[in-house]
């Protein structure tokens, strides 16, 4: 018989899913800390554009770390909190000392398709572990990235 977690979905899947989840943690907070970044230290013709809206990524990007943060406990478990752990666990590309539109642009794209990736994996896994609440966040997460990663191109006057 599976052992279930106090929100009735299986344990050992919702262990995987955490840790899945902190990945994820991790990487956003890397995200998030190149939003600040490139948001502080833009320069060029772009600028008044550009800082409002690297200003609106890392909002949201800050509010999506919490949400993340809060499910790794809804399942259960602790989620990650140090920058050491975040650097450990991280893929997105750092971004130091970019101050250029166009770098700028295509740090978010990278880091948008890291994690796209992650965000699909997790989805899947919290599909066949029956975890509604995770499979929710991940589809809105990846519709609102998707069509950010759809606008960051068009700027760049690139195609998907």
């Amino acid at each position: 018989m599976e052992k279930l977690n106090s929100i009735g979905l299986n344990a050992a899947k919702s262990k995987a899913l955490s840790k899945d989840l902190n990945e994820l943690l991790a990487n956003f907070q890397t995200y998030y800390q190149n939003l600040r970044g490139i948001h502080w230290n833009i320069k060029g013709k772009s600028f008044f554009d550009l800082h409002v809206k690297f200003e609106e990524l890392y909002n949201d990007a800050n509010l999506k770390v919490d949400e993340i943060a809060e499910r790794i406990l809804t399942l259960g478990e602790v989620p990650l909190h140090t920058f050491e752990d975040y650097r450990a666990h991280s893929i997105v590309p750092i971004g130091k000392n970019v101050r250029k539109d166009e770098e700028a642009i295509k740090l978010i794209v990278n880091s948008i398709k890291e994690l796209l990736i992650i965000e699909r994996k997790i989805l899947a896994d919290s599909d066949e572990a029956n975890d509604e609440g995770t499979n929710s966040m991940m589809s809105d997460f990846i519709t609102e990235q998707e069509k950010t990663v759809w606008m960051m191109k068009a700027w760049l006057a690139e195609e998907i």
